[in-house]
């Protein structure tokens, strides 16, 4: 063998160690972030930016976004934490803001509280109160379903309104307005599934008030906004301006097809409207209208979720950074989302960017993104409570007795007595 070889064999061997345990500490140091979420055109796809975005910036940690159906996620993360073993679960899971309460009593320890990371003085105040419990906060709020009243202008107009006349208007005048537009168009003023409670959702929340008191107890029978909410869709039944609808698709046809001239939900519905491009320019967006009681508003929410970590997580450190710096600080992010995928965030300090105050051709040059995020900073905070779906249940089980002249305290009763069974 050569000398010269012979001599630098030692030194070459050495590197080749020295290389090999880089390698070693290099994998050892590389994390993977399981996250658990539904939708892959929507929150899948927004996670996945946001985890690409964290990776650019520490490259040794990657992110493993699993797409489940989302009552599957909720089974599972069921399933993972009544089991008392955490090996299933994901570091990062979403949770629909409606169910945040019950996962964080049920499971009292089970999620890692994000208070004294996340500055949550710069999100929408609604959003933060769903996700604390005695005093501390833990959740990263995500989407908002804040809500408005779409309107097709042109319909509106043959009726002898203009824009000016849906803007903060109570309920009573939207029930006049769509007398007028079907007596002069033909057209329903909207779309209403008895089987879904999402409508009085909005209306109660709009005041400030939900199925459950500031301590999570049931509060219906001297629940001013549930009785004025439950008067209003008797209201809106008896005046017969409604096109009935059985179920997601059917209630959204209502719409799409041109056959009702107005839809109060989320911001989460505008890509489903401006999916009809035969439509373009017939839009317009206002405030919701408001209860006619004490403490209305014209701002509320319908749906939203939101995501945690699992205390349990080997990766929680990296996990809860992850969320605070993207969810909670990066601004170019939000506006990201707005223009891919009309996602509209809770942290306030996005509201400012030039994605929010692009001009709308297709509602006819609105400024929409701006106006719902203006609504969201007044969204009035409620305690869900931990029954919101089985009170959803007792209402929609006696929305058809508002339609047989039963007075609405004979209503709030039976949905009273019928949530005390649920909950027992």
């Amino acid at each position: 063998m050569d000398k010269l070889v012979r001599t630098h064999l030692p030194r070459i061997a050495g590197l080749a160690v020295a290389g090999a345990s880089l390698l070693a500490v290099s994998a050892a140091q590389a994390k993977e972030i399981t996250i658990w979420c539904w939708d892959p055109n929507f929150n899948v796809a927004i996670m996945k930016e946001a985890g690409a975005r964290y990776t650019k910036m520490h490259p040794d940690v990657t992110f493993n976004v699993v797409d489940f159906a989302k009552a599957d996620v909720e089974q599972k993360l069921q399933t993972g934490l009544a089991s008392g073993t955490a090996d299933a679960l994901p570091d990062i899971v979403l949770i629909e803001d409606y169910g945040a309460q019950k996962y964080l009593q049920s499971f009292p320890g089970a999620f890692a509280p994000l208070s004294g990371t996340v500055d949550y003085s710069g999100f929408a105040p609604y959003k933060v109160e769903v996700m604390t419990l005695d005093g501390q906060v833990y959740g990263m709020p995500f989407d908002s379903g804040v809500t408005g009243l779409y309107y097709r202008k042109d319909y509106l107009e043959q009726a002898g309104f203009n824009p000016d006349d849906m803007q903060d208007i109570t309920w009573d005048r939207f029930i006049e307005i769509g007398q007028e537009v079907e007596a002069k168009t033909g057209k329903k003023m909207m779309g209403l599934d008895p089987n879904d409670a999402g409508l009085v959702r909005i209306m109660m929340q709009s005041a400030g008030q939900w199925y459950f008191d500031k301590e999570g107890k049931p509060n219906i029978t001297g629940n001013a906004a549930l009785k004025a909410a439950l008067e209003t869709i008797g209201k809106i039944m008896s005046a017969n301006i409604y096109k009935p609808a059985n179920g997601w698709s059917d209630w959204v046809g209502t719409f799409t097809s041109g056959d009702v001239a107005s839809v109060v939900t989320g911001v989460w519905i505008t890509g489903t409207v401006k999916a009809q491009p035969d439509q373009a320019g017939k839009w317009g967006v206002a405030p919701i209208p408001a209860l006619s009681i004490e403490g209305a508003t014209h701002a509320s929410n319908l749906g939203g979720s939101s995501w945690y970590v699992l205390e349990s997580s080997e990766e929680k450190a990296e996990a809860i950074d992850f969320l605070n710096e993207i969810y909670g600080k990066d601004i170019d992010f939000y506006q990201t989302i707005l223009q891919d995928r009309g996602a509209v965030g809770s942290l306030l300090a996005a509201r400012g960017g030039a994605a929010y105050e692009e001009a709308d051709a297709f509602f006819g040059g609105e400024k929409v993104w701006q106006n719902f995020s203006d609504w969201l900073a007044k969204v009035p905070s409620v305690n869900y409570g931990i029954f919101t779906n089985e009170a959803d249940l007792a209402v929609t089980a006696q929305l058809p007795a508002l339609t047989q002249g039963t007075p609405v305290d004979e209503v709030l009763q039976a949905i009273d007595a019928e949530i005390a069974g649920q909950i027992q």
